[in-house]
Order: C-alpha cells, then sequence, then structure tokens
C-alpha cells in the first residue's frame, strides 16, 4: 500500500529523519520531518495553471501546533486550536521569508505549504523542523523551486557556538546572562538566505561568525534533502517564464524618460503620484493586446528597477539625493502626551513612530499558554500600521503577519537592554503607531520605544537604535550597500537587512535575501557600515534623552517588592484569600505574591504602599527579642495580662512585670483594650511569649534599665 522513503543522520547530539510515502500522499509533496522525538509533517501543493491577470506569486505558509504534540488539551472555553498563536504566525513568517525568493521568476501559480507539528519532545523546538520539513517537500513536489534550504538555530555561550540549543536553554535569555545569543540561519548549499536573531550586545565579528557557524551546520541536512530527492522527487512541472522582451522595450521606449524624471523628485508622495503618472502615459501608448498582457506590472517594475538600481550603482545617488552611508535628518521628542507614563515621537526622514510606554503591575503580565508550557511575559511590544501612515486607503483592524513580526522584531532588540525583573518589578507594554513610513518603520519603533521607555523612568542598560540596510547587487558583480533605506529601495532591492543595537553590540538582527543569496564579504561590509549608522542615531536620540528619568509619571503605578519565606505565603495569603483581600481593601493597594514568596505592592500612592507593606511585615516577621513594641491588652488574668504586641501574636505580662510595685491583681492599673508600651523579654521553655511593661516608659516609650526598673 506504501512506497516509504526514509532518510537519517546524525545531526548534532540528535538524529534528523526525513520520510515521505506513507501520510498525506495526495499532496504534491509531503515530509515529515523528525529531530529527537519533534516530529513536523509538511505538505505542498501548487496550482497546475496560473489565475487569469494574476501579477504577483501567490505563496502561503501555514504552521500550526497540534497540542496533542505534547500532550496537552488546549485552554479556553472551546478547548480546541483556533486563532494562530504569536508563535505559529511568527513561524510562518520564518519559513516563508527564505523560500520565497527560490522559485522561479515568474512562476505566479498558487503554492500552499502547511507544517503541523505532530510530536513536540519539549527539548527540540519544532519550528527549525517545520522549516527543514518544508524545503524537502518543496523539493520532491516538483513545483519549480531552487532549493533545496536548510535551517538552524544556533547559540553562544563562553565564546562558544552552539548548534540547536534546547527550548529551555533558549527561553528568557534575559535572566540567563551565560546565552548570549538567538539565532536562526537558513540557506542553500551557496549561500545565507535568512537571518533571525536575539542577541545581547554581540560584536560585529561575533554576529558575523555565528551566521557562517549556522551555514556550515546546515550543509549535510541540504544533502540530506537531495539524497531523499534523488530517491523519491516527482517529475518537475513543466513551467517556462514569460517572455515579455517585446512588451518591456515598449513600456521603456514610452515611459524610461518620465519614468527617470519621475524617480528624481526627492518628496515621497510627489514621487508616487508622478511615478503613477508616468504609468499611464505609458498605458496610453500600447495596445489592447499589451495593456491585457498579465506581464504588464512585471514590465513596469522591471523598468523602474533598472532606473532605480543602475544610477546608485553608478553614481553612488540615491533618488532622495543621499549618498549611500548618509541616514536621513532625525527627530527626537519625549514626553509629548501628558497623561502616558512615557512617550516619545521619533521621525527619520519620511518614516514616524509615536511610541507609548505604559508601566504595569504583576496582574498586567501576559499568560502564554504554548506547546511547552505555560509562561508570563512581562515586556510587550504592539506595533500598529495603519493605511494612513503611506497615504492610503486600505484594511483596517486586527494586526496581521506583518505587524505582528515588526513588533516581535524590535522586541528582540529592546528586551535585551531591560533591567532584570527583581530590580524593576514592573509589567512594560510598548505601543509603536507608525504615524508615517517610507522604509524601516519597524526599525523606528526601537528607536522611539527606547526613548520612550527612558522617558517613563525604565533605567534601560543602554539606549538602543536600529538601522536597515539594503543592498543593490548588479549581474556583473558590482554592488551598493544603503544605509537606511527608502521604502522604494526595499521594494526593488536585493536585500533588507535591519540591526539594531547599542554602542556596544548588537541586540537583534534580520536579514531577508531577494536573490540566492549574499557573500560573508558583502555581509561584513553591511555590518559595519550599518555599526556606523547606529551610532549615528544613537548620537541624535541623545538631545533628547540619554539615559532613563530618575523619576516616574505622577499617573504611573509604584511598585515596592518584599521576599517572605516560602512557609509564611499561606499566611499572607489566608483561607479563601481572606487575609490579601483585607489587605487590599484596607490599604487601597494592589497585592501580588508568587511561589517563590516575592511580594509585589503596587500603587499611586506611598501611604498605601507602606500600609500594605507593615500589614504583610507584621503576619510573616518574628518579633525580635529585646526590642519594644507597642500593645493592646486583650484579656486579664489573676497572674498577669495578655497583650497583643506583633501582629496577631499575643504574649504574656506577668503580674511581676506590669509595674515596680507589688499589685493585689493585674486590674488595679490595666484593664482590656488599653494601649500599652511592652518590651519582649524573651521565650519560656513551651514557647511561649514573655513580656515586660516596667522595663518600658509607657509616656515615652523608652526603655528603663533593669535596674531601676527593679528599685
Amino acid at each position: 500500500m506504501f512506497n516509504v522513503t526514509t532518510k537519517s543522520m546524525e545531526w548534532g547530539e540528535e538524529t534528523l529523519t526525513l520520510e515521505t510515502g506513507k501520510i498525506a500522499r495526495q499532496a504534491d509533496g509531503t515530509v515529515i520531518a523528525t529531530l529527537g522525538e519533534t516530529s513536523v509533517m509538511a505538505a505542498v501543493t501548487f496550482a497546475k495553471k496560473q489565475k487569469p491577470g494574476q501579477d504577483f506569486f501567490p505563496l502561503t505558509v501555514h504552521y500550526n501546533e497540534k497540542y496533542y504534540a505534547a500532550g496537552k488539551i488546549p485552554g479556553g472555553f472551546f478547548k480546541r486550536e483556533a486563532r494562530p498563536t504569536e508563535k505559529e504566525t511568527l513561524t510562518s513568517r520564518l519559513i516563508d521569508r527564505p523560500i520565497r525568493p527560490l522559485f522561479v521568476p515568474g512562476f505566479k501559480n498558487e503554492v500552499l505549504v502547511i507544517c503541523s507539528v505532530l510530536s513536540h519532545d519539549l527539548v527540540n523546538d519544532p519550528d527549525m523542523v517545520a522549516m527543514i520539513a518544508a524545503s524537502a517537500a518543496l523539493t520532491i513536489s516538483g513545483a519549480p523551486f531552487m532549493g533545496p534550504i536548510a535551517a538552524c538555530r544556533v547559540g553562544f555561550v563562553d565564546g562558544e557556538y552552539i548548534l540547536n540549543p534546547e527550548i529551555d536553554d533558549m527561553h528568557d535569555l534575559r535572566n540567563k546572562p551565560e546565552q548570549r545569543l538567538d539565532l536562526v540561519v537558513a540557506g542553500t548549499k551557496d549561500a545565507v538566505m535568512m537571518v533571525e536573531s536575539e542577541a545581547y550586545e554581540l560584536s560585529e565579528a561575533e554576529m558575523l561568525g555565528a551566521v557562517k557557524f549556522g551555514h556550515e551546520q546546515i550543509q549535510p541536512v541540504i544533502d540530506l534533502i537531495i539524497d531523499l530527492a534523488e530517491t523519491c522527487a516527482k517529475e518537475p512541472f513543466d513551467f517556462q517564464p514569460a517572455d515579455y522582451a517585446e512588451l518591456y522595450d515598449a513600456v521603456k521606449a514610452a515611459g524610461e524618460k518620465d519614468m527617470r524624471a519621475a524617480f528624481a523628485i526627492r518628496d515621497k508622495q510627489e514621487r508616487t503620484t508622478a511615478v503613477s503618472a508616468a504609468r499611464e502615459a505609458v498605458k496610453a501608448t500600447l495596445s489592447d493586446e499589451q495593456l491585457a498582457d498579465e506581464n504588464l506590472g512585471s514590465a513596469f517594475k522591471k523598468l523602474e528597477s533598472s532606473i532605480l538600481r543602475g544610477d546608485v550603482v553608478a553614481t553612488g545617488t540615491r533618488i532622495d539625493g543621499r549618498d549611500t552611508k548618509t541616514v536621513r535628518a532625525i527627530s527626537s521628542e519625549v514626553g509629548i502626551l501628558p497623561r502616558t507614563h512615557g512617550s516619545a515621537l521619533f521621525t527619520r526622514g519620511e518614516t514616524q513612530g509615536l511610541v507609548v510606554t505604559t508601566l504595569g503591575t504583576g496582574d498586567d503580565e501576559q499568560m502564554i499558554d504554548a506547546l511547552n508550557g505555560m509562561f508570563r511575559s512581562n515586556f510587550l511590544l504592539h506595533y500598529n500600521f495603519p493605511p494612513y501612515s503611506v497615504g492610503e486607503v486600505g484594511r483596517f483592524g486586527p494586526p496581521g503577519r506583518r505587524e505582528i513580526g515588526h513588533g516581535k522584531l524590535a522586541w528582540r532588540a529592546l528586551q535585551a537592554v531591560l533591567p532584570a525583573a527583581t530590580d524593576f518589578p514592573y509589567t512594560i507594554r510598548l505601543v509603536s503607531e507608525i504615524t508615517e513610513s517610507n522604509g524601516s518603520s519597524s526599525m523606528a519603533s526601537v528607536c522611539g520605544g527606547s526613548l520612550s521607555m527612558m522617558d517613563a523612568g525604565v533605567p534601560l542598560k543602554s539606549p538602543v537604535a536600529g538601522v536597515a540596510m539594503g543592498l543593490i547587487l548588479e549581474d556583473d558583480g558590482k554592488y551598493a550597500i544603503l544605509t537606511d533605506i527608502l521604502g522604494d529601495e526595499d521594494h526593488l532591492g536585493d536585500m533588507d537587512f535591519k540591526v539594531a543595537g547599542t554602542e556596544d553590540g548588537i541586540t537583534s538582527l534580520q536579514m531577508d535575501i531577494k536573490i540566492a543569496g549574499i557573500t560573508p564579504e558583502i555581509m561584513e561590509k553591511a555590518l559595519e557600515q550599518a555599526k556606523d549608522g547606529r551610532i549615528h542615531i544613537l548620537n541624535e536620540m541623545a538631545n533628547a534623552l540619554s539615559e532613563g528619568r530618575n523619576e516616574f509619571s505622577a499617573h504611573a503605578p509604584r511598585i515596592e517588592t518584599m521576599t517572605v519565606p516560602t512557609d509564611k505565603i499561606r499566611e499572607v495569603i489566608g483561607s479563601g484569600g481572606k487575609v490579601i483581600r483585607e489587605i487590599v481593601e484596607v490599604s487601597g493597594a494592589k497585592v501580588d505574591i508568587n511561589d517563590d514568596g516575592v511580594i509585589k505592592i503596587a500603587s499611586a500612592n506611598a501611604d498605601s504602599i507602606k500600609k500594605a507593606y507593615d500589614m504583610i511585615h507584621s503576619i510573616v516577621a518574628e518579633p525580635e527579642e529585646g526590642k519594644i513594641y507597642d500593645g493592646k491588652v486583650v484579656k486579664i488574668v489573676d497572674f498577669g495580662a495578655f497583650v497583643n504586641f506583633f501582629g496577631k501574636r499575643d504574649g504574656l505580662v506577668h503580674v511581676s512585670q506590669i509595674e515596680n510595685r507589688r499589685l493585689n491583681h493585674p486590674s488595679d492599673v490595666l484593664k482590656e483594650g488599653q494601649d500599652v508600651k511592652v518590651k519582649l523579654l524573651g521565650f519560656d521553655d513551651r514557647g511561649k511569649v514573655r513580656l515586660s511593661m516596667k522595663m518600658v516608659d509607657q509616656a515615652t516609650g523608652e526603655e528603663i534599665k533593669e535596674d531601676k526598673a527593679d528599685a
């Protein structure tokens, strides 16, 4: 019934296995990749005909995690997998980015890649396994795919690069100073296609070394996929790229002059209008047959690309008049919104981000139900890209894949410089509203986010800035690396290379290549050029703010932390939460306690914090021998009086310790409810508390020396 093909190899400390021919046989290509006990099935299907009028490549990648893979049942009311999680969305983008440029130019048939996690050992992250499975499935499917690719994750500990670190080693790197890098590399046999990283101030040389290490480690995986394909790949799909040379010549002859003049306009909106007008002028000269040609869009793009790219490589001058290394004019402002906890407006040329910081308590942390377990996050960054930011009418609603991806990139860049949660016990939420965009709004979010947090009083280790680099690589080998790219340079260029970091090193790197990879030499030069741009931007940002403010906004909560013994947690909470609710009601502060005994007390009112602190302290603290306490008489007996002196702790003042004279009965001088001052003498053999009143001046609360007390 089955014609199964299996290929295996030792990769790092695990066995990597590729299998096809048993499951999902009606797809064009299906491969189950297994690393350790983590298995991901990738199924590929593609349309055998192009839709009429299709003018772009409709590739769709879906990565989905099945909770049964880890022996879990999903949370929530419906108890089933629903909308994609952030991890699923980011992994879908991660798979899409390196495979998209490798389809044969001109191929516009619909392609669908679905990656499903079938088994998860909680050790090997399924995202890398999914990328390998997708590449293998595409390679054997017969689709015009110029792969294969492979991918791996790289860590960096004590100067050594680590291949595919375990999940636990890569979780919450902010609290793991020994692990300085989480980097994903994807590439072909000859070149790197994609890089995504979270780093802790790595030097350019260390980052480049990690990329090279990752590219070396994926080579045997590529060989394994080729071995699989040689055994069971389907016949290549008969696809011939359309020949639109005559159409391009007609478009060029009719529109090159006007298009070149349009690209010489430096203002984005005016340039966009002029390019549209030049297009319409060209269309007016074309025949009905040429206008109906589905390659017309490609012809226009080729003309625009040749003008922009050729001029930059030939002259070193870009469409807005800059040279290849100059960053656009920068304006930074902070504290522009009066009621927020922190705010910044960062403008770089025609790209602008309004970034707002909100400080919260432990109640505001995000709970994340992941395949490998439940965890909390106290740093959130949400990125919004409304249509008006590019002067367009378009979709407005929940965040899409692009917004989630750009927000995560900015999150990675900034979280590396956040203070430890024990030093700064706040939940931090950043919202980046992109109000204008013409290239690299994610890096504007990094710059604005850094300023906004410093405006809110967050003690960052160092300010962070980001810059987007571009590449134009011509067929003759000539190239130009561009600092701070425009939207058109991103659209018509060969690389989008985003680098963020501090003065001391890189905190995040993301690279997407639109051609068959770039050489290490080009990448090294791009990193050095990016460093110069990053330092320039940091200096410009310092004109607004160079470090966190010493005071919070009057509207931000204050949080004080205290740690109690774990065996006292139950006493603080009380039966059914009775005690902690009383503390909150009486003090007016928010109180959060975790399983380690760390208590966060939050309020905008300092008195409320102190009241809650004192109430908790009275519950968990132990009375100290020899110390004087304020107390209240709660019961009088023949041999003395019981006094409540420390939270709910009572102690006995023996009749001989009430006054320096003989009393017939304690009621001669005391009554229930009376306020008194007592000194803790100690504890008897049975642990009972012994108190003294006669050793304390009841008026002043000062201690009376023992010889005077006995006089």
